[in-house]
């Protein structure tokens, strides 16, 4: 289950989705919105249009007009198709909702109708508003946790996650920081079943340049992801700053929008570097990957990030990475093989690492061979796709946590 499917920044969802397909799941997406215009933007999911019919929406909310029209006929075929499941839905949650018992059923008519073995929630704060779940079916629930989930979501509820913790049945982490972290907000660490399943990459999508022409002129830097302050392109324009005051000749451009565009608009404005910054908006997955194939360094300054795509995307496509030390970005790039992991809101230690591969740049080429022989050893899709295959067959095999006395009804 994800809020909207596909999405530009999630290519992740996208890329275990069809590659869960191909190794013979019967896969489904569940979104509260279906973007069919940005279908065709993935090259695996343009190929295969079929696969829409894996991809359902849920029903809507609001209006309210368009829902109280939708809703008695979409309960009454869900009723009449499927009224075992029905019933005991509503037998089930009427003792706590009473009659907007219906309203929740209407809402869950997506799952109601597939009636899945596994239910799995790519983002632990949707997960918390649908804990019900577990008791309405006899499926499994597992969950997926990525940096915006354990590090904000919820944080001034000690017990956000706990209910959570009482019925998931397996956990998935992105990586090392992330479990720790999970364990500070609760995560009973020995009683769940848990992987660590970093992100992927289909390396046919990242076909290496020849890096040989880039050993000279103006050093290229290249910054992806959305314009919002936990990614701290503020230090990475202080960065350039610094680079200019030190007479390196650069051009930086950015890659994403957001909420924060106007503000550093203003702030590239007010630090005189209108000729050296481009902001390009954004831009679909292909042409992400031609803004690879120009830059010499991507510079991530995150001062919160679980993983981080576009980091590992770069090192695929041999560009090394100059990134903060945030939580999950030192699993990510080698420090001083494939890159740099410098303290995160140090726009001055941001700036030397930059500088290095700019003075060598045969160190600089080396690094990026290096980050793709470790994306190959370590992070490739099918790879990741065979680490859900087991954690999905594993979770299958264990017996349900929490279950209620009708659950195997």
């Amino acid at each position: 289950m994800v809020p909207q499917f596909p999405q530009r920044s999630e290519t992740f969802i996208v890329s275990k989705f069809f590659h869960l397909w191909k190794k013979g799941w019967d896969v489904h997406i569940i979104t509260n919105r279906f973007a069919r215009s940005l279908w065709k933007q993935f090259p695996e999911l343009a190929a295969h249009p079929s696969l829409q019919q894996r991809v359902h929406a849920a029903p809507p909310s609001r209006p309210m007009w368009k829902a109280a029209i939708q809703m008695p006929f979409r309960l009454l075929y869900l009723f009449l198709r499927h009224p075992q499941r029905s019933f005991r839905y509503c037998r089930r949650g009427w003792p706590q909702w009473k009659f907007l018992t219906l309203k929740r059923l209407y809402l869950d008519t997506p799952i109601m109708r597939l009636n899945p073995d596994i239910i799995h929630f790519e983002f632990g704060a949707i997960a918390v508003e649908r804990t019900y779940m577990k008791n309405m079916g006899s499926w499994r629930m597992a969950v997926s946790f990525r940096g915006y989930d354990i590090s904000y979501a919820g944080l001034p509820d000690k017990d956000y996650y706990r209910n959570l913790w009482k019925v998931v049945d397996g956990v998935h982490f992105l990586g090392k920081d992330l479990l720790r972290r999970a364990v500070q907000r609760g995560f009973p660490q020995a009683k769940i079943f848990y992987r660590l399943i970093p992100p992927a990459l289909d390396l046919e999508k990242f076909p290496p340049p020849d890096k040989t022409r880039r050993s000279t002129g103006p050093l290229r830097i290249l910054s992806v992801g959305r314009l919002e302050w936990k990614k701290g392109y503020e230090y990475a324009l202080l960065a350039m700053k610094a680079l200019q005051k030190a007479g390196i000749p650069f051009e930086y451009r950015i890659v994403g929008t957001g909420k924060m565009e106007a503000a550093l608009y203003l702030l590239r404005h007010r630090l005189g570097l209108t000729s050296e910054v481009a902001f390009l908006g954004g831009m679909p997955h292909a042409k992400v990957i031609e803004q690879l194939q120009w830059a010499d360094v991507l510079v991530h300054a995150s001062v919160s990030e679980g993983f981080c795509n576009a980091v590992q995307e770069a090192q695929a496509m041999e560009v090394p990475a100059v990134v903060s030390d945030a939580e999950g970005l030192p699993e990510n790039v080698a420090d001083g093989e494939t890159g740099f992991v410098v303290r995160r809101r140090d726009p001055q230690a941001l700036a030397e690492k930059i500088i290095e591969l700019y003075r060598d740049p045969e160190r600089r080429l080396a690094m990026g061979k290096a980050g793709r022989r470790r994306v190959e050893r370590l992070f490739t899709i099918e790879q990741q796709a065979d680490a859900f295959d087991e954690f999905y067959r594993t979770l299958l095999s264990r017996p349900r946590r929490g279950d209620s006395p009708e659950a195997s009804e």
